[in-house]
């Protein structure tokens, strides 16, 4: 049975943020994007305006004043044509460098540098009409639209509270000179954009909470979900506690093929059972090859009678070995003293044996 939507009440993970984000499913507010070409068109009007329309109009000022000298060939045309797209390229070349620096700059801001693939690639999901229609009645598609209507909105009160003074008396504006009347348009439309653009960096600050609100609240995820994905990430228990089983016997196995090598087996006598090997001219110390308590204990006494491995009863070096001393690894120095005379003891066993014989 499929968990209804109202079941994703948790947060989503790590992993899953990671997968969206893989795929270009990023909280990207549209808005900060907007602001920001505001606030270059702001720069541009502001600064780069004046000295762009001098340019042009100095680029242009041949054609107004001395029009009959242009020579009217097509050589001499398409000449002219080509020095004037060049001139006017570099002149607009400042602010189409700003504005794309911006857009750049937008998306960066929020999500970093993101590359996703899923994003360029066509999806026929996106020609489907009835998908289309879905989206076209989403609630992200009514937010956006309530987004343009309070811009529209905002900004006509603005533009209606800065421009509406202005041309409340007409007649001085016909009267005055062209310098002044294009000086206070110039300051008309920078006001205005700095008033839109505090307008818009509220919008924007909303906007992105909003947007990171949805994109969390799309992610979600219900329990069963968290912890599907908890056993991906560790692993499903049966499958660890059958590994663990796999490499228990492996280790078993090994330790029993150590017993016969084993120079002496110490006995508790019947709980514990612990393998000891030492070779005085390769090894520094004597080093555990196997251990065990119980069923195993009694398979490591058996293996040592089957190859004649001596066996020495010593129940507290057997409890202290076991508990102190890994497999393959060498015994501490405290329990060197009675180690020596446990083996010492087998040496000279072996000794007394190898002489009757």
């Amino acid at each position: 049975m499929a968990e209804d939507s109202d079941d994703k009440t948790e947060q989503p993970t790590a992993r899953k943020l990671s997968k969206a984000e893989e795929e270009g499913n990023v909280p990207l507010s549209r808005e900060v994007g907007n602001l920001l070409m505001i606030l270059g068109i702001l720069v541009v009007a502001g600064t780069m305006a004046p000295w762009i329309s001098e340019s042009l109009i100095g680029l242009l000022r041949a054609f107004i004043e001395r029009p009959h000298t242009m020579q009217t060939d097509v050589e001499s045309l398409r000449d002219m044509f080509v020095q004037m797209a060049w001139r006017v390229s570099l002149l607009l070349a400042m602010p189409v460098g700003l504005f794309i620096i911006i857009a750049f700059a937008s998306t960066l801001g929020q999500v970093g540098f993101l590359f996703s693939p899923n994003k360029i690639m066509p999806q026929l999901s996106n020609i489907n009409p009835l998908a289309g229609m879905k989206q076209l009645f989403s609630t992200q598609s009514l937010v956006e639209a309530g987004k343009g209507l309070a811009k529209v909105a905002i900004i006509i009160v603005v533009l209606g509270a800065m421009v509406v003074p202005a041309l409340r008396h007409p007649d001085q504006i016909i009267d005055q000179d062209l310098v002044t009347t294009v000086s206070q348009t110039k300051t008309l439309i920078v006001m205005l954009l700095f008033f839109t653009a505090m307008v818009m960096a509220v919008i924007a600050a909303l906007d992105i909470a909003y947007t990171r609100w949805s994109h969390t609240e799309k992610l979600k995820m219900t329990k069963q979900e968290v912890k599907d994905e908890g056993k991906d990430m560790e692993g499903d228990p049966k499958v660890k506690s059958r590994i663990r089983a796999i490499r228990l016997e492996r280790h078993k196995k090994r330790m029993m093929a150590a017993v016969p090598k084993a120079t002496v087996i110490i006995t508790n006598p019947t709980h514990f059972a612990v393998a000891l090997k030492y070779d005085m001219d390769s090894m520094a110390a004597p080093r555990v090859v196997a251990k065990g308590a119980d069923y195993l204990a009694l398979r490591i006494r058996q293996i040592a009678d089957t190859h004649e491995v001596p066996i020495v009863e010593n129940p507290p070096l057997a409890r202290a070995l076991y508990a102190a001393v890994e497999v393959d690894q060498e015994i501490p120095q405290e329990h060197y003293k009675a180690v020596a005379e446990v083996i010492g003891f087998v040496m000279r066993l072996k000794g007394k044996v190898l002489a009757k014989h």
